[in-house]
């Protein structure tokens, strides 16, 4: 019985060893299944990883590129700021020189009118001022001694050799 016994012991002991067999070949088989899912994921992953070093590294180059693009453009403007700073400092030396050329002509005229007026008789210069703005007459009296002055406006109509005078005392 006992041999009886340990055979039935055997025999169990046998057919769980056979079971727990059968578990761990099922176990490997959803492991090996699972693996194969794991390593498809895993090439996504590095896919989708290459992709984004990919976009990364063209990222970089087009930020080199903009900002190469961008200093250009920059020593670009500050060349014409240069230009027209200069063109700016030309222009402004020519407008003086004009304006001091024009002045001298003006003066050369004036002189030249001045003498004109010194040379004619007080009534006649007194007469031709009369009909002249008061502006234009009182530069030309100016420009003139003031005996000369004084004996072409002693020859004017009152109203207007007041109103010169006004304007020559200003």
């Amino acid at each position: 019985m006992i041999k009886l016994l340990i055979a039935a012991l055997f025999t169990l002991t046998s057919l769980d060893a056979l079971e727990t067999s059968d578990k761990l070949f099922e176990c490997t088989e959803i492991f090996k299944a699972r693996k194969s899912e794991l390593l498809v994921e895993l090439e996504r992953i590095d896919e989708q990883k290459q992709a984004l070093s990919a976009l990364k590294t063209a990222t970089e180059e087009l930020l080199v590129k903009r900002e190469a693009k961008v200093s250009q453009d920059e020593e670009a403007v500050e060349r014409k700021l240069l230009e027209i700073s200069s063109k700016e400092n030309s222009i402004k030396k020519m407008l003086k020189k004009n304006e001091e050329i024009l002045k001298e002509i003006k003066n050369l005229k004036m002189d030249k009118m001045s003498e004109t007026f010194a040379k004619m008789k007080a009534a006649s210069a007194a007469g031709v001022l009369s009909e002249m703005s008061p502006q234009d007459a009182a530069a030309i009296l100016s420009s003139l001694k003031p005996k000369t002055v004084g004996t072409i406006l002693s020859k004017m109509d009152a109203k207007k050799a007041s109103e010169l005078t006004l304007i020559l005392s200003e």
